[in-house]
């Protein structure tokens, strides 16, 4: 299997290659648009600000490639955010897979949601053999708003979408790479769709 981690100077690769090594898998790190397309699975990983992150890609030319994508796509975290209509974060025009706007907590609760909390209302393959109220690891300032593409969600002052789902397209709030064994597992159902 062709696994690759969209490569565009977003942090966290290591964690998520590690993670794919566990499950018997390496994960390449690509910009390169012929092997991106030619990829089995792609994983669109992100940590930092959404404003820069979006630059990067339109440097690249991978802002029109990625919606473009046929294969299974998951997007983690930022990379998740990005795939959205648009962001708060830096007012960003997102990539458009998702049709849902990503907004900033309020100031009611502590921002970044850091650490652990549960997922619910589990609505996809990606979630096989993952129980109702698991714990998975977060780290955020923005969440997604719920809409027709919600496939788990989380509380935190309000509740949210912390997956979605559209077609080929697949994003997660949480850190799967970091929520140990049940992180692994969602890992793995992607490796699987």
């Amino acid at each position: 299997m062709k696994l690759i981690i969209i490569n565009y100077g977003a942090g966290n690769i290591k964690s998520i290659q590690f993670a794919f090594k566990r499950l018997g898998v390496d994960a390449v790190l690509s910009k390169n648009p012929e092997e991106i397309l030619a990829a089995d699975k792609i994983i669109f990983p992100g940590v930092g600000e959404a404003n820069s992150a979006m630059k990067m890609l339109k440097e690249t030319g991978l802002d029109a490639l990625i919606p473009q994508l046929r294969q299974p796509v998951l997007g983690i975290c930022l990379g998740m955010q990005l795939l959205c209509e648009h962001t708060e974060e830096g007012d960003t025009q997102g990539l458009g897979v998702f049709k849902t706007q990503v907004k900033r907590f309020d100031n009611h609760v502590k921002v970044p949601q850091m650490g652990w909390n549960v997922i619910k209302e589990l609505k996809s393959e990606l979630f096989n053999g993952i129980k109702e109220n698991e714990y998975m690891y977060l780290i955020h300032s923005y969440y997604a708003e719920h809409c027709n593409e919600t496939i788990a969600t989380t509380d935190y002052g309000i509740n949210y979408a912390s997956a979605l789902q559209h077609n080929n397209f697949y994003g997660v709030q949480f850190h799967p790479e970091k929520s140990g064994t049940e992180g692994a597992k969602i890992l793995g159902n992607f490796l699987r769709l």
